[in-house]
């Protein structure tokens, strides 16, 4: 189930969502202050009016404070296009790359990225090969196109994607395929090595094309991974590396991604971008963003520390849990995904969301610390019911 198909079937979801913001939330009226959290160590105690929303991957701490200072000062603009914000932000994306404007294509979110390249390389008579289960945005665009949709499951036992198996599904299908690669992927956490990924990219024919998403890029330590947007950089035609400012950034709300490529590529990216896809709010925050590097700091430590204390909790418990390398854990209970799930809400802690071929498993996102901290009580509270 997709999120936005999950948003519309939870009525106490949205409602909770209606309600005053979190507590870790930033207040937009602050916009010198640094992001508003509660104060170390603070008690969360979970509500209906302020539940705990570790389901959607968002960053807990809120927008930077340079985000929010720069969409203060543009609100007397707003009745201007925001071409010129849209340029800067190209410009600072292109530059942090080493690449031109002419790489970079902006979307409304990474999700409309990822839609670009659907429509400008899918259609009847082609594929998409998915790893079983990932982020199925790029799935629910092809669908409505006829594109043929080919899963490949994950290794049984590492739950990692199985690239040569999708490799063998592109071998074996005459047409034009559109292989989708999440990495690290949703909702397991993991990473492809950047030699497995760039050898496919590098030998694959010409009727083979990449959408390598990167939305969890920045989190990732691992010294076997890198980017895919150095493949861009040596001339590669066959890709697109999909980013988004809706993590780290913590921009989720204000819906800015972009993507890096060829220019021959970005152009047919851009026919099926919307227009003005920007808007001005989005596009100050996000270049704002990129110069705010104590922020950025900030909220890699705090996933950090919030990922510790999850784990610290899921040994003390004996639940199983992927290596993680983003702001999320793959994580066993003890009761079907359902039944966990349904037992947290009932908590007012929204966790994770169905994906196929996973039960008995659990994507948490990580919040702040003490929204983690929180997290683990009702996690042992719930293991003392018998129902985790």
């Amino acid at each position: 189930m997709d999120r936005r198909t999950l948003l519309k079937s939870s009525g106490m979801l949205i409602g909770a969502l209606g309600l005053a913001p979190l507590a870790s939330r930033t207040a937009f009226a602050a916009p010198a202050a640094a992001p508003a959290t509660t104060p170390a160590n603070a008690l969360v105690v979970p509500s209906a009016k302020t539940p705990l929303l570790l389901n959607f991957n968002e960053n807990s701490l809120g927008m930077s404070p340079k985000a929010q200072a720069a969409v203060v000062s543009e609100l007397p603009k707003v009745f201007r296009y925001p071409d010129d914000a849209r340029a800067d932000l190209v410009g600072k994306v292109a530059a942090r790359a080493g690449l031109t404007d002419k790489h970079v294509v902006i979307g409304n979110g990474s999700s409309e990225v990822i839609q670009m390249a659907i429509h400008a390389f899918c259609g009847k008579g082609t594929q998409l090969v998915v790893p079983d289960p990932t982020f199925n945005y790029a799935e629910l665009y092809a669908e409505p196109m006829g594109t043929k949709i080919t899963k490949v499951r994950l290794k049984p036992d590492t739950l990692q994607i199985d690239l040569p198996a999708m490799k063998k599904a592109t071998e074996s299908f005459k047409g034009q395929s559109v292989v989708y690669l999440c990495n690290p992927n949703n909702p397991t956490a993991t990473i492809l090595p950047a030699s497995e990924i760039e050898a496919w990219i590098n030998s694959a024919p010409d009727n083979v094309f990449f959408i390598v998403d990167e939305a969890y890029h920045e989190y990732v330590t691992d010294p076997r991974y890198a980017s895919a947007e150095r493949l861009v950089k040596a001339g590669r035609k066959n890709l697109v590396v999909a980013r988004t400012f809706s993590k780290i950034y913590a921009l989720a709300g204000l819906r800015v991604g972009y993507g890096y490529a060829a220019p021959e590529i970005v152009s047919k990216l851009d026919t099926w971008a919307s227009i003005d896809n920007t808007n001005l709010a989005g596009a100050v925050a996000a270049s704002a963003s990129l110069d705010d590097t104590p922020f950025i700091k900030q909220s890699l430590a705090a996933t950090a520390q919030s990922r510790r204390i999850v784990t610290d909790a899921l040994k003390e418990l004996k639940l199983a849990y992927l290596p993680s390398h983003a702001n999320f854990i793959f994580h066993r209970v003890n009761a079907s995904s359902a039944d966990y799930r349904a037992a947290m809400k009932v908590r007012h802690v929204m966790v994770g969301r169905p994906f196929d071929h996973t039960d008995g498993w659990n994507r948490l996102s990580l919040g702040t610390p003490d929204e983690m901290r929180a997290f683990v009580r009702e996690l042992k509270a719930l293991r003392a019911e018998g129902k985790a």
